[in-house]
C-alpha cells in the first residue's frame, strides 16, 4: 500500500507535466531555476569545509532553522500538497500507519521535499575534513529533512479545519502578498542588519541549537567542537521534536479521516441592489456593477489592488537609497500600467460563470465596455492622486502634464489591449473561493507569450506620450508636456473605443471556445 501511494504521487507529478506544452515549458524553467539554486547551496556547503568550525556551525544551524520554519509556516498560507488529501482517501480502508508512511514518502519525493532532502544530506560536505563528523551530518541531515516534511504535514492536518474555510484561504493569500511585495526592502534591511550585527550571529545560532528548529543541525558541530554531551542532548531534542510532530500529524490525520473538513457557507439576504442600483439599467451598466463588485469583494481581484498603496512605499524606499526623486515621481504611470493590464485575465477569472453571458446573449461590446468602466471608476482618481501628489512633494510641476499624459495613455490603452487579449486567451488562474495566491501548475508561464506581446503592443501605443514627456524634460518646455497630456487622453480614449469594438467582436466569435477552455480549467 505504501508503494502504491508513492507511485500515485509520482504518476500525478508526471501527468501534471503532460497537460500542455505551456506546463512543460514551466517545468523546464522551474527545473533550471531550482537546480541552479540547489547547486549553489550544495557548492556553498562544500566550500564551508574550508571555513572554521564556528563559522560552519553558525551557517548550517541558521540555514537549517530557516528551512524548518519555512516548512511550518508556508503550508498555513499556501496549503499543503494535496495529491494524497486525507479527505479523498477517507473512503478507502487504508491502515493508518501505512497511510502515514505513504504520505511521508510522497512528501519526500515531491519537488520541495526532494530539494530539501538533497540540500540537507549535502551538509556532510561541510565536514569532509572530519570523516566521522561527516557521517553524523549525513544521518542528521536525513533526520532534518524528515522533520521538515513531517512538520508541514502536521501543520496541514492540525489546521485543516481552519484552512478549509473560504475566508481563511482568502485572507491568508492576501496577507502573504504584503511581505512578498516588500521583499526587496525587507531583504535589504535584513542584510544591512546582519552586517551591523555579524558578531552576534554565532550567539543566535547557539540559542537556536537548543530549540526544535536548530537542534538537529547542531549535532555534527557539537561533536566537532568536542562536546559529546551537548551533541547527545541536541539529538534527543531533535528526536523528541520529530516524535511530537508525528503524534500531532497522526492525531490530525485521524480526525480528518473520521470527520473530513468541509467549507462552511451561509447565505445572507440583501436589502438593496448595491452597486447595481447606482449604474444604469443596461447590459453595460449591469456588467460594470458586477465587475466593480468583484474588484472589492473577490480576493483574486483584491490582490491586484494591494500593490497600489505599497508601490509608492517601494519607490520611496528605492529613491531614498539612490537620492533620486525619479522613482517616486513615476508612481502614477506605473500604477496606470498595472491597472490598464489588470483585465488581461478577466474572462478567466469568471470561470464557468461566463456561461451566463452566453445564455443572455450579451453583446461583446457591452461586455468589454462594462469591464473597462468598472476599472476606470477607481483607476482614474487613483492615477490622478499618485501622479499629482509625488510631483507636488518633489516639486516636479514641470513634468506633471507629461506624466499625466503618459499615465492616462497607459491606463486607457492598457484597457484597450486587455479588452482584446482577454477575448483571445484563457489564463490559468485560482479557482473561485480558492487561495488567491495559489497558482496552478504551469500558470506562471502558460501564457507568457501573450502577456509579453500585450505589453509590447501597449509600449508601442503609448510611445507618443512617452516621447513628448522626454522632450518636455529635456527641453524644460512645459508646452510639450501639455501636448502629451492631450495626446494621452484623446489617443487613449480612441484606442479604448477601438479595443472595446474589436474585443467585443472577438468575444462574440470565440465565446463557445472560451467557455470550453474555462470548463477544462475549472
Amino acid at each position: 500500500m505504501v508503494a502504491t501511494l508513492v507511485r500515485l504521487r509520482l504518476l500525478v507529478l508526471r501527468n501534471s507535466f503532460r497537460r500542455s506544452t505551456s506546463q512543460l515549458v514551466a517545468v523546464i524553467i522551474g527545473a533550471v531555476y531550482g537546480l541552479g539554486m540547489l547547486f549553489a547551496a550544495i557548492l556553498g556547503l562544500f566550500f564551508l569545509n574550508l571555513a572554521p568550525v564556528d563559522v560552519v556551525r553558525t551557517v548550517v544551524v541558521l540555514a537549517g532553522s530557516a528551512a524548518v520554519l519555512g516548512w511550518v509556516i508556508f503550508p498555513l498560507f499556501l496549503g499543503g500538497e494535496q495529491t494524497l488529501d486525507p479527505s479523498h482517501l477517507a473512503v478507502y480502508p487504508i491502515p493508518l500507519n501505512q497511510l502515514l508512511t505513504g504520505m511521508l514518502l510522497s512528501g519526500i519525493v515531491g519537488v520541495p521535499g526532494a530539494v530539501t532532502t538533497i540540500a540537507a544530506l549535502a551538509t556532510f560536505g561541510s565536514w569532509l575534513r572530519m570523516p566521522g563528523v561527516a557521517l553524523i551530518a549525513l544521518v542528521t541531515g536525513a533526520l532534518g529533512a524528515v522533520t521538515c516534511v513531517v512538520a508541514a504535514r502536521a501543520v496541514t492536518s492540525v489546521s485543516s479545519g481552519l484552512s478549509s474555510g473560504r475566508r481563511f484561504r482568502e485572507a491568508s493569500g492576501l496577507l502573504i502578498m504584503i511581505p512578498l511585495i516588500l521583499a526587496g526592502p525587507i531583504i535589504i534591511g535584513i542584510t544591512q542588519g546582519l552586517r551591523s550585527t555579524a558578531d552576534g550571529l554565532p550567539g543566535v545560532a547557539d540559542a537556536l541549537s537548543w530549540t526544535p528548529l536548530g537542534a538537529v543541525w547542531a549535532v555534527p558541530s557539537s561533536v566537532a567542537l568536542g562536546d559529546p554531551v551537548g551533541a547527545l542532548l541536541r539529538l534527543l531534542i531533535a528526536l523528541a521534536t520529530l516524535g511530537v510532530l508525528l503524534a500531532l500529524w497522526r492525531w490530525g490525520l485521524t480526525r480528518s479521516l473520521v470527520t473530513p473538513a468541509h467549507s462552511a457557507s451561509r447565505t445572507r439576504a440583501s436589502s438593496s441592489l448595491g452597486l447595481f442600483g447606482l449604474f444604469p439599467g443596461t447590459q453595460t451598466g449591469a456588467i460594470a456593477a458586477r465587475s466593480l463588485t468583484y474588484w472589492f469583494r473577490d480576493p483574486r481581484y483584491l490582490r491586484q489592488l494591494i500593490v497600489i498603496p505599497l508601490l509608492p512605499l517601494l519607490l520611496w524606499f528605492y529613491a531614498s537609497l539612490n537620492n533620486s526623486s525619479g522613482f517616486l515621481i513615476a508612481s502614477g504611470p506605473i500604477v496606470a500600467f498595472l491597472l490598464g493590464i489588470s483585465l488581461l485575465a478577466d474572462v478567466s477569472l469568471d470561470s464557468t460563470a461566463f456561461a451566463l453571458h452566453m445564455s443572455k446573449a450579451v453583446p461583446g461590446s457591452a461586455d468589454r465596455l462594462g469591464r473597462a468602466s468598472a476599472v476606470l471608476v477607481f483607476a482614474i482618481p487613483i492615477v490622478l492622486l499618485l501622479t499629482i501628489l509625488p510631483a507636488a512633494l518633489q516639486d516636479g510641476w514641470l513634468a506633471l502634464p507629461g506624466l499625466l499624459g503618459l499615465a492616462f495613455g497607459l491606463l486607457l490603452s492598457g484597457l484597450a489591449v486587455s479588452s482584446v487579449t482577454s477575448a483571445l486567451f484563457v489564463f490559468p488562474v485560482p479557482a473561485p473561493g480558492d487561495n488567491p495566491f495559489r497558482s496552478r501548475p504551469g500558470s506562471n508561464v502558460a501564457n507568457v507569450g501573450a502577456t509579453f506581446v500585450s505589453w509590447a503592443v501597449l509600449a508601442v501605443l503609448c510611445l507618443p506620450e512617452a516621447v513628448l514627456l522626454i522632450v518636455s524634460l529635456v527641453t524644460q518646455e512645459a508646452i510639450w508636456g501639455w501636448v502629451g497630456l492631450v495626446v494621452g487622453a484623446v489617443l487613449g480614449a480612441v484606442l479604448l473605443a477601438v479595443g472595446v469594438r474589436v474585443g467585443g467582436r472577438l468575444l462574440e466569435a470565440r465565446a463557445p471556445e472560451l467557455l470550453i477552455q474555462l470548463g477544462k480549467e475549472a
